[in-house]
């Protein structure tokens, strides 16, 4: 199976579309004098006038005295490349060739092969047991933004400076033995083994199997393959680049071995160790112990970065085994993670708002203690690790939700979309698109959109609480395919399934694929209705205390403190109820609490910016 991307998936969803614009404009904001800087001074190139820094430098981690100084760039043209394959965007791809062109001249002013931000000599301090903040990890971020530009920008010249710059590492790598080297893999190596992995898949050339052999981190491998847990109070973000290492590794070899890693990583990771109720599973960068999540509710759970690299693990293990649990893994950490998480809009209207910032960037945790805010960073003075997978997180977006495997569709997530793929020799368009029911698309006061008259908004009078999805067909001929539909393990009832506006006589169970296979037709559709209804998710470790949500969105509630709720657990509808429930012709996910000592109002927590909120409460019977 094969995730389908780039401009083969074309976005229509207007608030993906929202996220990914601010996104583009982010990246052309930031200027190449400050991305460049770090490179230009490890190669003692001259920066803007001679000496003079460049305006608005940029700070944080890319500031000039910090270790990690410069990884930021790797993360920004590899987003800057997706974003070209996604929408042939060619002012972007300018800006970012330029800037491989001043990598090539770093490159060569560092002697023909390094063409980092960082010196060689932290590589020898870590060689040597001294601390040095994770050399690895800033060199793969460079590494892997070359490898992009030439896998989805096609500028070559990025990949001829990617290969010289590995011939630094095979001579590098040669001066240790296995145990000198395991004690070197002991600090942060990032994404090495995966770029290894490209680049062999790239040139074939045998200096590459040789390093990805050097790149395997037995310490922790082996533990997995052996059933054991090396994982519990472990730095998350280091080991979880390395498992999508051994994933590329299992791809380009073959070789078993690797996927039995990833596997086990997986199951001892998720499947084993559970998560909170929004998807994460960190507390302060480090896995949780397993299944007792009670103890670390913190300002610093589900760090972004983690949410990133495990979508992409979860996309790995739906690719090898075709099972809906992986897709629905993506689905929560989308809703609940990366649109939590990135590129917050609020503010209010009519004179009315509040005293926050209607504006996020990002924040590097989703906190989960009750009262709990989110820390949103600056656009040029933070740049710690998380802004580098915002601009990847939101540069694929059309990413994940069609799959091709031989000539079978595969439709795992549910956002207005076009897809074109080709089946049996024909090339066949579906398009996405949700039904809201509203009845209207009078979308603020301002509107000026036409008001036609609309039965709808008679007969659906009341928040209609499904999901109602259709998909048109387009295609030049009559062409016979399985088109498979997962239904989502949210759903409160069988998905109900059309074609042609018929009962298509397929029952869509939770948590799995529904199969339509027919000849379809140009102008076939299908439609299907997902009913959702509120439900909890208990707390790992303490199940007397639980979170709520409401089809893919995981709720919070606005308040400071954790207080507690009265009901049946079992029937959450006895505790929450649908408030302001339409604004204009949208349909609003927001809840408010019935018959309790105080009234609380729940929001999908990527719906809050900077207000505190709480997700667990204990929930008691009534006396």
């Amino acid at each position: 199976m094969r995730g389908l991307a780039g401009k083969s998936v074309t976005l229509t969803d207007g608030e993906l579309l929202r996220r990914a614009g601010a996104n583009r404009d982010y990246l052309i904001s930031l200027s190449s004098d400050n991305l460049l800087l770090n490179y230009r001074l490890e190669a003692g190139r001259p920066t803007e006038n001679y000496g003079a820094l460049p305006k608005d430098i940029h700070g944080g981690w890319e500031f000039p005295v910090c270790q990690l100084r410069g990884h930021f760039l790797g993360h920004w043209l590899s987003a800057a490349a997706l974003e070209y394959a996604r929408t042939g965007d060619r002012e972007l791809l300018g800006k970012a060739m330029g800037i491989v062109d001043e990598l090539e001249k770093c490159q060569e002013d560092n002697g023909g092969q390094w063409v980092a931000s960082i010196p060689e000599k932290f590589f020898t301090w870590i060689a040597k047991g001294k601390n040095v903040w994770a050399p690895h990890y800033t060199v793969h971020k460079t590494f892997m933004g070359l490898l992009d530009m030439y896998r989805y920008g096609g500028y070559e010249k990025a990949l001829a400076i990617a290969d010289k710059f590995a011939d630094w590492f095979v001579c590098y790598s040669d001066g240790f033995n296995r145990e000198e080297f395991d004690d070197i893999l002991d600090f942060e190596t990032g994404g090495m083994l995966e770029i290894w992995c490209i680049l062999f898949e790239l040139t074939g050339e045998d200096k590459y199997r040789k390093l990805m052999d050097k790149y395997y981190r037995g310490r922790l491998f082996d533990k997995l393959l052996a059933g054991e847990d090396p994982l519990t109070n472990m730095h998350a973000n280091t080991t979880i680049p390395e498992v999508l290492g051994c994933a590329k590794a299992y791809e380009v070899t073959g070789d078993e071995k690797w996927r039995q890693i990833v596997e086990a990583y997986w199951t001892c990771a998720v499947d084993k160790r559970g998560m909170w109720a929004t998807g994460g599973q960190t507390c302060g960068e480090v896995w949780t112990p397993m299944r007792k999540m009670n103890h670390r509710l913190g300002d610093k759970n589900q760090e972004h970065c983690t949410v990133y690299n495990m979508m992409r693990l979860a996309d790995v293990m739906l690719r090898l085994t075709g099972k809906p649990e992986y897709a629905a893994y993506i689905e929560k950490n989308l809703y609940n993670g990366i649109m939590a998480q990135t590129y917050y809009q609020g503010g209010g209207s009519h004179g009315q708002g509040d005293n926050y910032p209607t504006e996020g960037l990002v924040t590097y945790f989703l906190p989960m203690r009750p009262g709990g805010r989110k820390g949103w960073a600056s656009r040029t003075q933070d740049f710690f690790c998380c802004h580098g997978t915002l601009v990847q997180a939101n540069a694929i977006l059309n990413q994940y939700i069609y799959y091709q495997d031989a000539d079978d569709l595969f439709v795992c997530q549910y956002f207005d979309s076009i897809t074109e793929f080709e089946t049996k020799g024909v090339t066949v368009k579906i398009e996405q698109k949700e039904d809201t029911l509203s009845g209207s698309f009078h979308l603020s006061s301002t509107s000026p959109a036409r008001q036609a008259i609309s039965p709808i908004t008679a007969q659906v009078q009341e928040h209609p609480d499904c999901k109602m999805v259709y998909f048109a067909v387009t295609t030049p001929e009559k062409v016979a395919f399985k088109l498979h539909i997962r239904i989502p393990d949210w759903v409160a009832a069988d998905a109900e399934l059309t074609i042609n506006g018929k009962p298509a006589g397929i029952v869509g169970k939770q948590g799995e694929f529904a199969v339509l296979e027919r000849e379809w037709e140009d102008g076939d559709t299908i439609g299907i209705c997902f009913k959702k209804s509120l439900r909890t998710i208990p707390l790992l470790g303490d199940e007397e205390k639980v979170a709520f949500a409401y089809g893919p969105h995981t709720l919070a509630a606005l308040c400071s403190e954790e207080k507690t709720l009265y009901g049946d657990v079992s029937a959450p509808d006895s505790i929450l109820e649908h408030t302001n429930e339409r604004e204009w012709g949208s349909w609003k996910n927001s809840f408010l609490t019935k018959g309790q000592e105080q009234t609380l109002r729940f929001r999908p927590i990527n719906e809050i910016g900077y207000e505190p909120y709480t997700v667990y409460f204990p929930v008691k019977n009534k006396s």
